[in-house]
Parts: C-alpha cells; sequence; structure tokens
C-alpha cells in the first residue's frame, strides 16, 4: 500500500477516486510543525533560526502518520502547490526523517483523473528554495508582529497586533478616511441640449468653448452661455464613425474572483473564500459523486494549459459556433510581479455546466462555480464588436457632444459582462438617428444642472484586495485573511459595503507612521514582497534578506520603546460609586482589558471587574445600579440589578430608575412614555429626550 500525504481532509474523497486502490490518503490537517504559538521562537542572534515545535494538537495525529508511514511501501506528499504547501511537505518529511534528497513531492493543480495521474509519475525532491522563501515570510512576519504588538499595547491600549502586511493594509483605508474628511467639494456644471431630428431627440452634452475644454464653475457662466445660444440653431460640426473591439478579460486569479464576486454576487471574502476552498477540495455532484469542480484557487496568474484551451475552444465552437471560436486561441500575459506558479482560476472541465451542478450545490457555490465558468468560457472567446459614431455639434463657440454606440457582433459579452461602476456616462447615447456635416438643428431643450465635485470613495473588500495586489502588499494566499482580521480586532468596520477605520485603527495608524513610517509603509513592503520572491526565484540566502531588514528595523523598535509618547485613553469617570470610600470609580485600562478603578488611589484601591458582556438597560429604582439585560432558562428577557446579591431588584420591563410620584411603584419604560409598573396606577407621562 503506498500512502499520499494531503493537507485538507475534505480533499480525500475526491482524490481517492483517481488514486485507485493501491493507496491510501492521510490528510496532516494544515501544519503539523511551526514556530511556538505563546514564545517568540526566533534565535536572532544565531543568524534568525527559527525554533520549530510540534503543533500542541498533533502529537497524536504525528504517530499515527509514523506508524502508516513505516508500513507504507512508498510515502508521497502532495501538499498544496504553494510555498506554504512546500513548507508543509518539508516539515512532514523531516517528521518523519526523509533524506532532503529523497523524490517524495508530488503536485497537482487541480483533483482530476489526468493531473493525479500525471503527477504520480513524476515525484520530486521538495524544492528547498520555495521553503525558505517561507521561512523568511514567516520570520518576517514574526518580527514585525512580536516586537511592534508589544509597543503599541504599552503605549496605547493592551490586547492590540501589529503586522508587516496588516499594518499597510490598515494605512490605505486610514488614509482614504483622512482624504475624504480633507475634501473640499468645487461646484460645477453640467450644460445638456435636446436636439430634434424628425421624430428623434438626441441628448447632447456641453463640452467646450471656442474649441477648448470647458465645464461651467457657477450659475453666471451658466447663464451667460444660455443667454448667447437661446434660440440659436446647433450645426453639425464634425461627425466621426468607427468600429471598435473589447477583448475578453482574462480567467480568474485569486484577487480578481473576490472582486467579481463582491461586485457581482454581493459575496463577502469570507464567504468567496470558503465556497472556492469546498470547489477546489470536492462536492456532491448528482451522478457523479464527490469531484473538485476548479482548479487551485491561490494564484496570481493568468497563465491556462494547452489541453485546457483546446477543450474549451472546442466546447464553443460546439455550443455557439465557429464564429466565437478566435482564430488564434487568446494568450493573457500574467503581470512581472506574480509568482505565476500554476494556471488562472478555472473550472476543470467544461462538462459539468453550473446548471448541471446546481441541484446539488449550495447557494454560494453554485454563484461562484458559474462566475468562474463563464468568466474562462469568456476568456477564450472572440472580441465584441461594435460601431461607434461621434457627433460635435458648435451653437455660437459652445461645443456640445454626444457619442452613439451600437453592437454589431456580441462575442464574448454573450457568456460574460464585465462589472462597470458607473453605467451611464455623461454624452454616452445608443443608436443616432443619420446626420450630415452642416447640418442645422434646432434646440427642443437646455438642462443645466449644478453639481459638485465628490470626494474618494472609501474601500469595499473587493476594492482593498485590488489596491493590494496593484501596490504589491501580500501575495494571493493573505487577501482575505489581512482583511478579515482588521474587522475582526475592530480596526476597520463595515459602514454599508464599505470599509471604514475605526478610532483605535487610526490611533494605531497615527503612531506607527511615527515611529515606523520608513518599515510599514507600501513602498517599503512591496519592495520586502519582491527580496522574497528573490529568495526563491534567484535563490537569494534568506539569511541575508532577513538580516538586511532587521539592522535598520531594530533601531526604529528601540527609539519607540525609550520613546515617552503615548495615544493610551485616559481614565473615564462613572456614576458608580466605590463601596469602600464612596468616591466615584473609573473606567481604567490594563493588561486584561478595561476595569473600575476607585478615583481616591492610592488612598483606596479598590478595583472591579466590568463584565462587558452585560447590557445596560435602566437605573436600578431600589439602590441606583445599573440594570442589566439577562434571560432566564427558558431565553425570556428580564432585567435585574447589577449590584446582585446585595439588591434583589428584577422587572420585565425596562425601569427608569425613579419611583412613581403617586404610589412609589418603579417607573417603567414603554415606547415614548414613562409609566408606573403598577397596573393599578393610572401615572403616566411623556418621555424626555434623554430618558428615550
Amino acid at each position: 500500500m503506498k500512502l499520499v500525504i494531503i493537507e485538507s481532509p475534505f480533499k480525500r474523497e475526491a482524490l481517492k477516486k483517481y488514486l485507485g486502490p493501491g493507496y491510501e490518503v492521510f490528510a496532516t490537517k494544515g501544519h503539523i510543525r511551526d514556530l511556538p504559538q505563546k514564545s517568540f521562537g526566533i534565535d536572532i542572534r544565531n543568524n534568525f533560526e527559527p525554533k520549530y515545535e510540534i503543533v500542541p494538537d498533533k502529537h497524536e495525529l504525528i504517530k499515527e502518520l509514523k506508524s502508516k508511514a513505516e508500513k507504507a511501501e512508498e510515502v508521497l506528499i502532495a501538499t498544496d502547490p504553494d510555498r506554504e504547501g512546500e513548507a508543509i511537505s518539508w516539515h512532514v518529511a523531516n517528521v518523519l526523517g526523509f533524506d532532503k534528497d529523497k523524490t517524495c513531492r508530488i503536485e497537482f493543480n487541480e483533483i482530476s483523473k489526468k493531473a493525479v495521474t500525471h503527477a504520480l509519475t513524476c515525484p520530486r525532491k521538495i524544492d528547498l528554495k520555495l521553503v525558505d522563501a517561507q521561512q523568511a515570510r514567516r520570520v518576517l512576519d514574526r518580527l514585525v508582529g512580536y516586537k511592534v504588538s508589544p509597543i503599541i499595547c504599552k503605549k496605547i491600549a493592551p490586547k492590540l497586533s501589529a503586522g508587516r502586511v496588516q499594518s499597510v493594509a490598515l494605512k490605505l483605508v486610514v488614509e482614504r478616511e483622512v482624504e475624504i474628511e480633507k475634501f473640499v467639494p468645487e461646484e460645477f456644471w453640467t450644460v445638456s441640449a435636446a436636439l430634434k431630428k424628425g421624430s428623434s431627440a438626441i441628448k447632447t452634452t456641453l463640452a467646450t468653448k471656442n474649441k477648448k475644454k470647458f465645464v461651467p464653475k457657477n450659475k453666471e457662466e451658466v447663464d451667460k452661455l444660455l443667454q448667447d445660444i437661446d434660440g440659436k440653431d446647433f450645426v453639425v460640426q464634425e461627425i466621426k464613425k468607427s468600429k471598435t473591439k473589447s477583448h475578453a478579460p482574462a480567467p480568474f486569479t485569486t484577487s480578481t474572483m473576490q472582486q467579481d464576486a463582491l461586485n457581482k454576487l454581493g459575496m463577502s471574502l469570507a464567504r468567496t473564500t470558503a465556497a472556492a476552498q469546498q470547489l477546489y477540495e470536492g462536492v456532491d455532484i448528482k451522478g457523479e459523486g464527490r469531484i473538485a469542480l476548479i482548479t487551485y484557487i491561490r494564484t496570481d496568474s493568468v497563465r491556462v494549459s494547452q489541453d485546457a484551451q483546446n477543450a474549451c475552444r472546442e466546447f464553443i465552437k460546439n455550443k455557439y459556433g465557429q464564429e466565437y471560436v478566435p482564430s488564434k486561441p487568446n494568450i493573457y500575459h500574467t503581470k512581472e510581479s506574480a509568482q505565476d506558479a500554476h494556471e488562472a482560476i478555472r473550472p476543470i472541465t467544461m462538462d459539468i455546466s453550473p446548471e448541471l451542478a446546481k441541484e446539488t450545490l449550495s447557494n454560494d457555490n453554485y454563484k461562484l462555480y458559474k462566475l468562474i465558468y463563464e468568466r474562462f468560457l469568456a476568456s477564450q472567446m472572440v472580441e465584441a464588436e461594435y460601431s461607434s459614431v461621434a457627433v460635435n455639434f458648435d451653437c455660437e463657440g459652445y461645443g456640445f457632444k454626444v457619442n452613439g454606440k451600437t453592437m454589431e457582433f456580441p462575442g464574448y459579452t454573450t457568456v460574460y459582462k464585465e462589472f462597470v461602476e458607473e453605467e451611464n456616462k455623461e454624452g454616452m447615447a445608443g443608436r443616432i438617428p443619420k446626420l450630415e456635416e452642416n447640418e442645422v438643428l434646432k434646440c427642443d431643450k437646455i438642462t443645466p444642472e449644478q453639481k459638485f465635485t465628490k470626494p474618494p470613495v472609501r474601500y469595499t473588500e473587493a476594492s482593498l484586495v485590488k489596491a493590494m495586489e496593484e501596490k504589491g502588499i501580500g501575495r494571493p494566499a493573505t487577501y482575505a485573511a489581512t482583511i478579515t482580521i482588521l474587522q475582526s480586532r475592530k480596526y476597520t468596520e463595515k459602514e454599508g459595503k464599505y470599509l471604514k477605520p475605526t478610532e483605535l485603527g487610526r490611533k494605531i495608524t497615527a503612531y506607527l507612521n511615527k515611529f515606523f513610517a520608513s518599515v510599514i509603509n507600501v513602498k517599503f513592503t512591496a519592495y520586502m514582497e519582491g527580496r522574497l520572491d528573490d529568495i526563491a526565484v534567484k535563490e537569494e540566502d534568506w539569511h541575508s534578506v532577513v538580516a538586511s531588514f532587521w539592522n535598520g528595523f531594530e533601531h526604529l523598535l528601540e527609539r519607540a520603546d525609550a520613546s515617552s509618547v503615548t495615544m493610551k485613553e485616559p481614565p473615564k469617570e462613572t456614576d458608580i460609586i466605590c463601596e469602600k470610600c464612596g468616591h466615584k470609580m473609573l473606567i481604567r485600562t490594563g493588561k486584561f482589558g478595561k476595569f473600575l478603578a476607585c478615583s481616591n488611589f492610592p488612598k483606596c484601591k479598590n478595583t472591579r471587574q466590568i463584565d462587558e458582556s452585560k447590557k445596560v438597560v435602566g437605573k436600578c429604582p431600589e439602590c441606583g445600579g445599573n440594570m442589566i439585560e439577562r434571560r432566564s432558562k427558558h431565553g425570556k428577557l428580564y432585567y435585574s440589578c447589577d449590584n446582585y446579591p446585595e439588591c434583589k431588584f428584577m422587572s420585565w420591563d425596562i425601569t427608569t430608575g425613579e419611583k412613581c410620584p403617586k404610589c412609589k411603584s418603579p417607573l417603567i419604560k414603554k415606547g415614548k412614555k414613562v409609566i408606573c409598573s403598577n397596573k393599578d396606577c393610572s401615572f403616566e407621562v411623556i418621555a424626555d429626550k434623554n430618558q428615550e
């Protein structure tokens, strides 16, 4: 029996279909050996050597793995086809005691019979260049995270974190917010003229004055224009006709898939990542069992295998006709900064259409598979063709224009339309009636409209991914995780679909800008990504790459740690009274979060914990304490005093803290009214704004 070692147990069933009875599949469930979870784990003085240890919950798994490996006639390690996967293979090989020259590594870009069968025929040695590139990235990230995080915890607030890529992504969000806040709107006007041509109306837009670009800045300029052209004819000055073509977009990379899924389907990064992972590892398809539907999902390449391209072209010819197949295959060029380790994201086979798979796929999996399938199909189709006409009109020296565009051949748009942020552009029209140069038209209506320039738009998850990719920050596998951690740590928050920095996120960025601006910035982070690639591609020594970073970084750490600059929140006064001395309690922030401390410190050293999970909804009418929202064991909502067991007051309604002037029963809130809790008492008043 041969043993094949993979990462995810969810791949096992799909993979076993193609391996046959002579193979056993074992899943490591991710890393089995890694840097320690609770300590630094980098020996800086010993050339930055990492101190790896067995992942705490993997000891039994490793014991089982070793037992199976000893009995196997051959062991093949088939972890994911990227640097992280290569590193996991290396750790597995080390744990099993394999020699570094052992040919035990196989990889496939897709879980298909052809790819798996081919991989089995050509095992190779573990690529130590890729392992070193991953090690260097891991060490760099830990140097930044473990050295900067304690400083910002001390200078700002406990339980904060900084990261080499994470903090730069946060900086982008914060800087965009600052741009928006500083933005000063500028007035401008658009002027449209509706011209008559027989029974047709042509909507034109003001473009020039005396053949120079002209945008009215105020009402006075518009009034002057209206006065000049009032009742005057419009003359056709120039007609430009052209044939234009729109080329099909490239198949998906990780980032373009994430962007399209959010823009077109409204799927968050987390939902897209989860769906893509399942489609890659294997899903149940009626009549097929569990099979993988798409190729590997972490890629920055737009390259496609010739076999997949040929199969797609044949599919297009059979379904849509020869006229939809380009005379030469469409080839897309991956950008220079990409790792280009494997293909673009595409369906494994065109034979399983989204409609065929829909019955057994979850809603998210179906929508994403359909998007990937149609994008790949479109990428191998001919261009869309349009007839375009641009007409310029003159009226008393003012130039008006209209652009018409009609589709002559749909090409790739038959199956896929690209996302356009703003569909309606000024001066765009459909089909324009036939016109001749020097033809004179009457104006039916002039419409001026006051507008103001708009500030930059906040990032969405999709546009932040796009910005990170364009600026060279992070890599395909890190985009979603980076943006997710910013939100989970409450450094950013969502306002609709847009990302907005929290006050905490802004404070962290301000501090890092003050002390670590030379390292935590877009340009330097992109430079370091290039240096990490050099380890894999140019065989640079990873220790020297890390050392060159540390030499400058160490001085920044020392300066920040020694500085007296702090951004800690000052203590916040509360209405809670210290039960020991009668002074007010303050909310302070310590190592383990917020707590209550007496304002009479150091004479009184009384402290109390704050239960932040408690929702304060009113005041206790008996002791003046906070009323807390609670639920009974049957799930029914009620309110009780936070000073329990000293005060045992409880209520089924929110109390105001006051008592009825008529019967002395507690007053409760009911909508916009305050009423007596005693049903036999008729007292009620309209609540003031504070009570509401």
